[in-house]
């Protein structure tokens, strides 16, 4: 039986390439790759439940994690940005160097991925397509089920490994083949087509261009801070503050030894996470104050993991919106 590894998301169009390489015979052994950006089990498509998926296909799940490597390509992508920050050639080119080791580990003779030819701009065209499997160092050995009868035969094609008939040639954004293709194969969870990777929402973006920005080294805590709270850059600082308990919750488990946490003394109200300068500590308070259930042209008091107490006013909204990332 031959071997090959499916790049797998979790998602409706490589859950329908595992199935379709499955029923050719093929023993799929599965990859999902997370990076800081689209999580296993985030929700929003990407992802998706992905090791639930794999236990429904019946295949082995390999897990990979890109971090500290992918924040580095993140500043400077060879190939550029899409709509947003994702650098969506780039992050491919990643991980189809991840499924080139795999595959050489296990013996597998392919990889498969449920890319659709048309179904992204920046990504799925032929051009990209074609730069992402040479810098992957895999050309002529990438599969792509759902658009195959679309593009140029793969070497296993060739050499008659791989039934080219049983291929599909689907193309373009619509989903109505994949939806019709997964009721006929008793696929029936599946998340929407949302998009997990989070470098496509514009707000997320503009979060991420701050940061690299004003910290030539991000860390994981650093990017996981972007995915919480209401985000605004002081004078030399950043401040984050909570939009609910649960919030208030990661924000205190995320801070860091130097961090200064700020709460309201006599409210109900955010923490406040102030990184990097303690100077804008008053900037800090007034913004977390407004946020909170204290009086809006009252004095009221500020506690701080530093111990000390800041009386200040809550800020204007006017100045507010200078601040706010």
């Amino acid at each position: 039986m031959h071997k090959v590894v499916a790049l797998l998301s979790g998602g409706l169009d490589s859950t329908l390439s595992v199935k379709i390489m499955k029923d050719q015979g093929f023993d799929v052994k599965a990859l999902a790759i997370k990076t800081p950006f689209c999580d296993f089990d985030c929700g929003h498509g990407c992802g998706f439940k992905v090791m639930e998926v794999a236990d429904r296909l019946g295949v082995d799940l390999k897990t990979v994690y890109i971090g500290d490597e992918y924040i580095e390509m993140l500043k400077n992508p060879k190939h550029g940005y899409g709509s947003g920050m994702n650098p969506c050639i780039d992050c491919r080119i990643m991980m189809y160097k991840e499924a080139k080791k795999y595959m050489e580990e296990i013996g597998a003779e392919f990889i498969i991925t449920g890319e659709v030819l048309g179904q992204r701009p920046m990504s799925q065209n032929k051009r990209a397509l074609k730069i992402i499997e040479l810098e992957g160092d895999l050309e002529g050995k990438v599969l792509r089920p759902l658009s195959g009868k679309n593009l140029e035969p793969i070497e296993a094609e060739k050499k008659g490994i791989i039934d080219r008939n049983k291929l599909l040639s689907i193309r373009g954004r619509s989903r109505k083949t994949q939806f019709r293709l997964a009721k006929e194969l008793g696929i029936v969870e599946y998340p929407n087509a949302a998009g997990g990777c989070l470098l496509t929402d514009p707000q997320f973006s503009k979060r991420v261009k701050d940061l690299l920005k004003y910290v030539n080294k991000p860390t994981l805590n650093d990017i996981e801070l972007l995915k919480i709270g209401r985000h605004f850059r002081l004078d030399n600082s950043k401040l984050i503050v909570g939009r609910n308990k649960e919030e208030n919750e990661k924000i205190k488990a995320l801070a860091l030894d130097d961090d200064i946490l700020l709460e309201t003394r006599d409210y109900k109200g955010p923490v406040g996470l102030l990184r990097k300068d303690p100077n804008d500590i008053m900037q800090a308070s007034m913004i977390v104050l407004r946020y909170s259930d204290a009086p809006k042209n009252k004095e009221s008091t500020i506690i701080s993991n530093i111990g000390n107490n800041i009386n200040v006013i809550p800020i204007d909204d006017k100045i507010l919106d200078k601040y706010r990332i």
